[in-house]
């Protein structure tokens, strides 16, 4: 390995199992000490241990790293904040957040009930948001007393949502929350040194081994493509000093392939310059729908 993070310090939410244990490993192997956060929940969230965070450690340390576990609810201030505490006490200051926790609860929209939006939007980006806000105070306090950070802030949106994905509205939902949190950190923060870049990954996890059973599945031989070690590396080097100068963008990552999303632009645009009538607008819009491109299908359709 090239030590691409030696002496750095990370945190990996849901960093037990899947992604974020492939993320957590790859770190360490790179030289960063990791704070291994998992609430040790089952597939759609609930119950809770911190056996998983504790095996990850375990693994880290039995090759060489070093590694703590966070067994902290990072949906909550309390836990969030003690994430924090967690880095900057065992090992002396936080470069690199890795925001990766999340379950899932899915259901078509006229059955998606009242709790399960709420839990998964609960999980996915309020657990984005509060580790975000305590490290983005910690680094700024280090920038303000003269510290200033090469910080780093790597968050986990998804394919759901970029395009939305059929039963699973809230997941899209807030996997496009993500992305607007994202675009927003990385502007208010580059000013204290801390660059923010969000993923939309591909893998086999255990979300979407239940969701995508026949394209998750693991090749007899040759390259798994659906490895979740795959989407690593790109964590590694986003989460390094070596990716200075590289914020707000959402990378797509999936087996060998890296793609840069380029987001909402404009596309064909009609200005009458003045009010239009309804009848006029609908013209117009059929006009520009003409000349547009057609929009990728949804997660789940034909």
């Amino acid at each position: 390995m090239s030590g691409l993070c030696s002496e750095r310090v990370a945190i990996v939410t849901g960093a037990g199992r899947g992604l974020g244990r492939a993320h957590a490993l790859a770190l360490a192997a790179e030289g960063a000490k990791v704070v291994v956060n998992d609430l040790g929940v089952g597939l759609d969230g609930t119950g809770s241990g911190t056996g998983p965070a504790q095996l990850v450690v375990d693994e880290i340390v039995a090759r060489g790293g070093q590694a703590v576990a966070h067994g902290g609810d990072i949906a909550t201030t309390e836990g969030a904040a003690s994430l924090i505490r967690a880095a900057v006490e065992t090992y002396g200051r936080l470069d690199t957040l890795v925001n990766n926790a999340g379950f899932l609860r899915d259901r078509m929209l006229v059955n998606l009930g009242e709790d399960d939006w709420d839990a998964v939007m609960r999980v996915h980006l309020k657990g984005h948001f509060l580790p975000l806000k305590y490290a983005a105070a910690h680094w700024r306090a280090e920038a303000k007393a003269g510290r200033a950070p090469a910080a780093r802030v790597v968050n986990t949106s998804s394919g759901a949502g970029l395009l939305g994905s059929v039963g699973q509205g809230n997941y899209s939902a807030a996997k496009a929350g993500i992305i607007g949190l994202t675009l927003v950190a990385a502007a208010e923060m580059g000013r204290y040194g801390v660059l923010v870049n969000a993923i939309a990954p591909a893998a086999r996890t255990r979300m979407t081994e239940a969701a995508f059973a026949e394209t998750m599945t693991a090749p007899d031989t040759g390259f798994d493509a659906m490895a979740p070690e795959n989407v690593s590396p790109l964590v590694v080097w986003l989460g390094s000093a070596a990716s200075a100068g590289v914020t707000g963008r959402v990378f797509e990552a999936e087996g060998g392939r890296i793609t840069v999303m380029e987001g909402w632009r404009p596309g064909p645009t009609a200005d009458k310059g003045a009010r239009w009538s309804p009848a006029g607008a609908g013209e117009a819009v059929l006009k520009l729908l003409a000349e547009a491109r057609v929009p990728e299908p949804v997660y789940g359709t034909q």
